[in-house]
């Protein structure tokens, strides 16, 4: 496992880079697919935030966590991978059973700021073909409410989104 650290207003010493490297190593007991882990710490206005984006099996598992104390930040992120691992390992396992994978989450998202009118973000990323329940597992995976992919069926473009009532809904092109 390749663990690339970064640092944002914050000296990465070796004592932190050295504890990263341990709790974040840990995933590695999970799969050996583990390939390039991104971790980024953060300081901004006194809270320590840490970032962990790692690809695995063509899935992202990403987690996000913000305390007063980077260490502690670092244990929580930890331990939310490790429970989206179980999670993701969970559903595969239950989607190998019975091949229908329905799940009734309940997500509500709370926009308080106005819409603005402009592109404050540009990302890009691989449209690996999937099926309608992989994507559904991928969106859940990185905690968004919609998600965009190949579908393997079709070979175009399609989004899945979680519904207010929290059923999910398919967006296709028409032809």
């Amino acid at each position: 496992m390749n663990i690339n650290i970064r640092g944002k207003h914050i000296e990465l010493t070796d004592a932190l880079k050295e504890y990263v490297m341990k709790r974040v190593g840990k995933l590695a007991k999970y799969s050996d697919e583990f390939v390039d882990v991104q971790v980024t710490l953060l300081v901004e206005r006194g809270r320590h935030r840490v970032e962990v984006t790692a690809p695995l099996n063509g899935m992202i598992l990403r987690g996000e966590e913000e305390t007063e104390d980077m260490y502690s930040s670092i244990d929580m992120v930890v331990e939310k991978l490790e429970r989206q691992i179980d999670k993701y390992r969970t559903r595969i396992n239950k989607r190998m059973r019975s091949k229908v994978l329905k799940d009734h989450e309940t997500k509500q998202s709370v926009l308080n700021e106005e819409p603005r009118e402009e592109v404050v973000r540009n990302k890009k990323f691989p449209a690996k073909p999937m099926s309608v329940e992989e994507a559904i597992m991928q969106m859940n995976l990185i905690g968004h409410t919609f998600f965009v992919f190949t579908n393997s069926e079709s070979q175009e473009m399609n989004v899945v989104y979680l519904r207010n009532n929290g059923d999910y809904g398919l967006l296709q092109p028409q032809t």
